[in-house]
C-alpha cells in the first residue's frame, strides 16, 4: 500500500532478521557522560526504534586508553560500560528492534589532549586536521589492538546488543592501515593490499570469537577516501571481497571520504546531489554476496525505495533523515510520506554542534538531543491561542501548541508563510532550506491551525482577539550599518532576494560580510549567476567562515572561484559616500596592517545584524493575558533558535 515493497521488505543479515531495509546507521552523538552510555543514549535510540527503523548502530565505541579523540567518547574497553548498554539494549528491544554496536580505534585522526598519551597510527603521517604526528606501532601494539576489539566485542554482548560492527572507514585505525597514502609500513602490515589487509581480518577473527556464532558482525569500509594516494574502488571492492571471505562478516556497510580531509563529503550538505554516494555499495554489491548498506544524503523514502530497487544496495542508510523525524519508517510504512520532517542537509545543529563540542541536536527538531527530558503535559483546559507571525518560530510554536490540544490560529502579514526562510530559500543552492517550512507547513495542518496570511495584527486586533495566550513571532528588520547613511546604493541582503533591487549584469558589486554565513556567500553566488562582478569583504579572517562548521565551505569555495567571486579579509569599513552616476566610493581598513583603501561599486549589499520586530510585543506585554515571544522578535539569531524557541513557547501556553 505504500508504493516502498523494496524497503518494507525483511532481511537476513547472519543470524538476525530485520524488518524492513532502513538503517540508523553509526553516527556521534556527544551523549557521553565521563565516557559511558548515558540515559540520553537509550532515549535517542528508542525514539528511532518505536519511529520503526529496522536496525540501528549505535555511534563508536573507543577500543583502546590510547583512542580519545573527542571529549564525550564512549570508553567501550571499561567494564563500566555493559550497564549503560544494558540501559540502551532493553530500552530499543521494547520496540522489537534489533540493534548494533559500532567498534572503533580513531587511530592517527585524534589528539592527545584528553588521553595525554601518544596518539598510535600504522605510520607517522599527521592528520590535517589534528596536525599531530601518530607513534608507527610496533607489531605488540598491533596485537593490543586486536585484543582491544575483542574485549569491547564482549563487553557489548554482554550488554545485550544484537552483534557489532567495525568501523573500518572515514576515521580509523584500520581505514589507516587499509590506506596506501596512511599506510607507509615495510613489514607484514604494510605495503601490498594482503599485508595491509591484515590487521582488518585479524581483528574480524577476534571479534567474531567474542560474539559468537549467535550475534551479527559487519564491516564498514569506506569505497573512495577522495586523497591523493588513497584508497580508491577498484581496491575497496577487493577488500571486501577478502572480507566476505572469511566466512565470519554478515553484512557491509559503506562510507565515502576521510574525516578529516574530505569530512565534507561524508556529511554532505544540501549543495550536493541526493545519492552521491551509491555508486559505492553499487560496486562492492556486485562483487558480494553479502548484503551490503547505502550511504549517502538519502531524505525520503522515495529516494530510498529506488536506491533498493535500482540494485545499488540492500539496505539503505538513514541518518540525518530519521534525526529529524524519528518517526520516518513508520510514516513511510504507512503511506504518509508527506508528513515526514524531510531533513534539510543543513548540518547546522547536526554536524556543527558536534564540531563545536555540543550534544547533537536538530535545526528541525527540537527534541533531538533532549529525548529523556519528559515535556511538561498539556494543561486541563485547551486554551485559545493567537499566534503572530508565520516564520519558523511562529509555525513550530503554533503546530506544538495544536499538537497538545490547543485551538490555534496564526496570523502572518505577508502573502504567505515562511519568513527570512523563505525568502533565503531563493538564494543559489539553498532551495532546500525551504523544507523547514513546508515541514511546519503541513504540521500546522495536520494538528488543525488556523492559518491568516495576509493580515496585519495590531494591538487592538490582538485584544479584539481575547486569547488566552499569544506568541509574538514578528521577526527582524535589516538594520543598515552606521556608515550607511541613507545612501540608496547600499542595501541589504534581503533587498537582493526579495527583489527589491536587482543589479544588472556587469555592474560592480561589494558584499560586507559581517554574519560569517550563507548570508554573504549565498546572495554572491546569485549576483555571480546574474553576470554581476561580485566581491565579498570581511572583518574576519575567513569569507564565510561558519560554513566550515556545516561543511559547506570546500564546495563553496569551488563554486565561487569558478564563478569568479573575490575574497578580501581582515577589511573592515569605515565609511561610504555617493558618486556622481549613482555608485558608491568605500573607505576601508585593513585592520591587520593598517592600511587604508578607497575603492567604487555600482553596489554595496551588506549581510549585517538585524533589528527585532518587537512593537508587538511590547504593546501587549502588560497584557492580562499571556504574551510569549520567540524568535528574532526576541533577538535575531538563526533558524534553529526559532525553532527551539517556537517549541517552547508552544509548550508554554
Amino acid at each position: 500500500m505504500t508504493g516502498h515493497r523494496h524497503l518494507f521488505s525483511p532481511l537476513r543479515l547472519g543470524p538476525l532478521t530485520v524488518a524492513n531495509r532502513i538503517v540508523f546507521s553509526a553516527h556521534l552523538t556527544n551523549y557521553a557522560e565521563d565516557g559511558l552510555p548515558s540515559a540520553q543514549h537509550a532515549a535517542y535510540y528508542a525514539a528511532r526504534a518505536a519511529g520503526g527503523a529496522g536496525l540501528i548502530i549505535t555511534e563508536e565505541h573507543s577500543t583502546h586508553v590510547t583512542d580519545w579523540p573527542y571529549e564525550k567518547l564512549i570508553h567501550g574497553y571499561r567494564p563500566e560500560a555493559v550497564p549503560g548498554y544494558r540501559r540502551i539494549t532493553e530500552a530499543v528491544h521494547a520496540h522489537g528492534t534489533p540493534i548494533l554496536a559500532q567498534l572503533n580505534h580513531n587511530g592517527g585522526q585524534a589528539s592527545s589532549l584528553y588521553s595525554r598519551l601518544p596518539v598510535w597510527a600504522p605510520s607517522p603521517v599527521p592528520d590535517p586536521l589534528f596536525r599531530e604526528v601518530p607513534k608507527a606501532v610496533t607489531t605488540g601494539e598491533i596485537a593490543e589492538i586486536v585484543a582491544g576489539y575483542g574485549t569491547v566485542a564482549g563487553h557489548c554482548a554482554d550488554g545485550g546488543f544484537d552483534g557489532v560492527e567495525l568501523q573500518c572507514s572515514h576515521s580509523s585505525i584500520v581505514r589507516g592501515f587499509l590506506s596506501p597514502a596512511t599506510n607507509l609500513r615495510t613489514d607484514a602490515y604494510g605495503g601490498s593490499l594482503e599485508n595491509r589487509t591484515r590487521i582488518l581480518l585479524e581483528i574480524v577473527d577476534a571479534v567474531r570469537e567474542a560474539i559468537g556464532p549467535g550475534r551479527a558482525l559487519g564491516v564498514r569500509l569506506c569505497g573512495d577516501e577522495l586523497i591523493e594516494g588513497g584508497t580508491t574502488i577498484d581496491e575497496a571492492v577487493e577488500i571486501a571481497r577478502r572480507v566476505e571471505a572469511t566466512g565470519k562478516v554478515d553484512y557491509i556497510n559503506t562510507s565515502i571520504g576521510v574525516a578529516t580531509s574530505t569530512l565534507y563529503m561524508i556529511e554532505a550538505s544540501m549543495t550536493v546531489p541526493p545519492g552521491y554516494a551509491l555508486f559505492i555499495s553499487n560496486a562492492i554489491r556486485r562483487a558480494v554476496r553479502l548484503p551490503v548498506v547505502g550511504v549517502g544524503r538519502i531524505k525520503d523514502p522515495v529516494q530510498a525505495e529506488r536506491a533498493l530497487a535500482e540494485g545499488h544496495c540492500d539496505l539503505i542508510g538513514v541518518v540525518r533523515g530519521q534525526i529529524a523525524d524519528p518517526d520516518f519508517a513508520a510514516k513511510a510504512r504507512a503511506g504518509q510520506t508527506p508528513a515526514i520532517r524531510t531533513c534539510l542537509s543543513c548540518n547546522q545543529e547536526c554536524v556543527g554542534r558536534m564540531g563545536l563540542n555540543r550534544w547533537l541536536g536538530c535545526i528541525e527538531n527540537p527534541r533531538a538531543g533532549r529525548e529523556s527530558v519528559p515535556l511538561p503535559p498539556p494543561g486541563r483546559r485547551p486554551q485559545k491561542v493567537l499566534v503572530v507571525g508565520g516564520g519558523p518560530a511562529g509555525l513550530q510554536a503554533a503546530a506544538t501548541a495544536a499538537g497538545r490540544g490547543h485551538q490555534v490560529t496564526l496570523l502572518e502579514r505577508g502573502p504567505a508563510t515562511g519568513g527570512q526562510v523563505a525568502t533565503a530559500a531563493t538564494a543559489a543552492g539553498r532551495a532546500e532550506f525551504l523544507d523547514v517550512v513546508r515541514n511546519l507547513l503541513a504540521e500546522c495542518h495536520r494538528n488543525g491551525v488556523e492559518i491568516r496570511t495576509g493580515t496585519e495584527a495590531d494591538a487592538d486586533a490582538v485584544r479584539a482577539f481575547a486569547p488566552d495566550a499569544v506568541v509574538v513571532a514578528t521577526g527582524a528588520r535589516p538594520q543598515p550599518p552606521h556608515w550607511a547613511g541613507s545612501l540608496e546604493r547600499v542595501v541589504d541582503v534581503r533587498d537582493v532576494l526579495e527583489g527589491r533591487i536587482a543589479p544588472a549584469a556587469g555592474e560592480r558589486v561589494l558584499i560586507v560580510d559581517e554574519l560569517g554565513f550563507h548570508q554573504a556567500t549565498s546572495v554572491a553566488e546569485t549576483l555571480a549567476e546574474r553576470g554581476c562582478r561580485v566581491r565579498i569583504s570581511t572583518p574576519g579572517m575567513v569569507v564565510g567562515q561558519d560554513l566550515g562548521i556545516t561543511l559547506d565551505l570546500e564546495t563553496y569555495s569551488v563554486r565561487a572561484h569558478t564563478k569568479g567571486i573575490e575574497h578580501v579579509t581582515d577589511q573592515v569599513v569605515l565609511a561610504a559616500r555617493g558618486q556622481d552616476g549613482g555608485g558608491v566610493a568605500v573607505d576601508l581598513l585593513t585592520h591587520t596592517t593598517g592600511a587604508m583603501a578607497q575603492e567604487s561599486y555600482d553596489w554595496v549589499v551588506c549581510a549585517v545584524q538585524q533589528a527585532p520586530r518587537d512593537e508587538l510585543w511590547h504593546a501587549l506585554k502588560d497584557e492580562p493575558f499571556a504574551v510569549h515571544r520567540a524568535g528574532d522578535c526576541l533577538t535575531p539569531r538563526r533558524a534553529h533558535a526559532a525553532v527551539v524557541e517556537g517549541h517552547r513557547a508552544g509548550v508554554a501556553v
